[in-house]
């Protein structure tokens, strides 16, 4: 049997890392001078579970999580047909479910996915779904955040620090940048490409997110806080332009929709669009996985995230979270896992 829960018994520490690293919001203290010697900061698998630990406890402080173990294991089973068709399925993939009216979905590294009760309330089938989870496992599969960290300029002091004190600096590092949804567009794009790869192997029609993203453009075209990708029309168009290439380029070919199975599971009441939005008929709203930032090299991407989302309120991200911060442990079995595949279909 597999167990699906947060918390973890690592004893890998991670290796020390001589200064310097910088613009990660200030985080990991004052950036060194220049002249001294840098090496490039490496973070182990084991580690990778333990900073992403750490993210996946601080979501579930910020937004709560939903206590409904069915609906729990309803999403388990679905991430967990597509985990294992990834590129890291042996992973300890976690997948929870936010309590938060919030539209979002945040991939936390080693392997915890997590999605909010209000983006779960307005999607229309379980291909939706799983190109949404599919997306935020591509985040975790091709380490965007643990790369972002490896890569930055100007960590600083991280020689000083013990292995638990390191993976709590890293922990708060990686944390803003999935909750600011922090990416570069080059990530974002790739993970697009391995969620629909990945669902379409899963037998989910790939078109899925595409049909999502064009909703929540729609409900979110009024909104003053767009951000990422939805800075623009250009961009979205650009991003689904990428999805419809992408499917004809790869052959993507699968058509399962899956609605019935999800509206069986899911019944939670749709989320009304903030106000001022567009039209509540379109439903939809910014979602997490869209958000860009100046992690990374994309110039462009990253200016655009410094004009939209990184300022001000914003209404998915800052939205009200539930009282209860427990995970809900569920167990899922080969078997099931296998059962609830064949269900993928027409």
């Amino acid at each position: 049997m597999k167990r699906f829960l947060i918390g973890f018994a690592m004893s890998s520490a991670i290796a020390a890392a001589a200064p310097a690293y910088a613009q990660i919001g200030g985080i990991m203290g004052k950036a060194t001078k220049a002249a001294e010697a840098v090496q490039q900061l490496k973070i182990s698998e084991a580690d990778e579970i333990k900073v992403g630990t750490d993210v996946s406890a601080q979501l579930r402080e910020k937004y709560g999580v939903v206590q409904d173990k069915a609906v729990h294991k309803y999403v388990t089973l679905a991430g967990s047909v597509l985990a294992a068709k990834s590129s890291r399925p042996n992973l300890p993939w976690t997948f929870i479910v936010l309590d938060t009216d919030g539209i979002n979905a945040f991939a936390a590294p080693g392997g915890f996915i997590h999605i909010t009760r209000g983006a779960l309330s307005i999607l229309k089938n379980e291909a939706e779904l799983a190109d949404i989870l599919g997306h935020e496992i591509s985040h975790v599969t091709q380490k965007h955040a643990i790369h972002a960290i490896e890569k930055s300029n100007g960590v600083s002091a991280l020689g000083s620090l013990s292995g638990q004190e390191l993976i709590k600096q890293l922990g708060d590092a990686v944390y803003k940048i999935v909750l600011e949804g922090a990416y570069n567009r080059t990530d974002e794009m790739n993970a697009d490409k391995g969620g629909i790869a990945l669902a379409d192997a899963a037998g989910y029609a790939p078109t899925g997110l595409a049909d999502f993203l064009t909703r929540l453009d729609a409900r979110n075209k009024n909104q003053p806080d767009r951000n990422g990708l939805f800075a623009s029309h250009p961009d979205m168009q650009a991003r689904l332009d990428g999805l419809t290439k992408e499917i004809k380029s790869q052959k993507l070919a699968a058509t399962a929709m899956v609605a019935a199975r999800y509206t069986k599971n899911i019944t939670f009441a749709p989320i009304p669009p903030p106000a001022g939005s567009g039209d509540a008929a379109t439903s939809g709203s910014k979602f997490g996985m869209t958000g860009m930032s100046s992690v990374g090299t994309d110039k462009k991407s990253n200016q655009s995230m410094s004009a939209g989302g990184s300022r001000g309120v914003n209404t998915e991200r800052d939205a009200k979270g539930g009282p209860n911060k427990e995970a809900v442990v569920v167990t899922v079995t080969a078997a099931e896992i296998a059962d609830f595949s064949k269900g993928i279909s027409g």
